[in-house]
């Protein structure tokens, strides 16, 4: 859903730039030889993974699935989804967008190595392209840097991150 007449949109409408706290999710589609999608976004022309805020009446796993469609093209089964990583760190998760308004991102990162389609860019994204986890395309996102570094955490030892 573009952001004008998102749950968030209608939010901002009464609050203006103000901070809001905001559940979300983050997908990490990973193919078989390791490497991870990456999207260029349309607001601020860095990359980062897939993700987004909630609606209405969604839930985590939901909220990854759309946001993968939305921006990537791919459709994903939610039962797919491999929950790997919670990030909620206010200094690594307030964002401060180019309009000026400010949110507290709370969310899920979920791994996704099965989907359906093909990566091309969505209403959010200029560009998407796989590549090294380890070395993601520049500039990339800071937020988004801290999430891949628990994903890449998860990797080496299998459990849960949180940060």
């Amino acid at each position: 859903m573009p952001f004008e007449g998102s749950y968030l949109w209608r939010v901002r409408q009464k609050v203006g730039h103000d901070l809001v706290l905001v559940p979300g999710a983050a997908v990490v589609a990973q193919r078989e030889d390791g490497k991870v999608l990456f999207i260029r976004r349309s607001d601020n022309g860095v990359w980062a993974l897939p993700g987004g805020a909630a609606e209405e009446g969604g839930s985590f796993a939901r909220t990854a699935v759309d946001e993968l469609r939305e921006e990537t093209g791919l459709v994903a089964d939610p039962a797919d989804l491999i929950p790997a990583a919670c990030f909620s760190d206010a200094a690594h998760h307030t964002l401060h967008y180019p309009n000026e308004d400010v949110a507290h991102f709370f969310s899920l990162c979920f791994l996704v190595r099965r989907w359906q389609g093909e990566p091309g860019p969505g209403d959010e994204t200029l560009e998407v392209r796989f590549g090294d986890p380890a070395d993601p395309p520049q500039p990339f996102e800071g937020s988004t840097a801290r999430v891949l570094e628990l994903f890449l955490a998860y990797l080496c030892d299998g459990t849960f991150q949180v940060g």
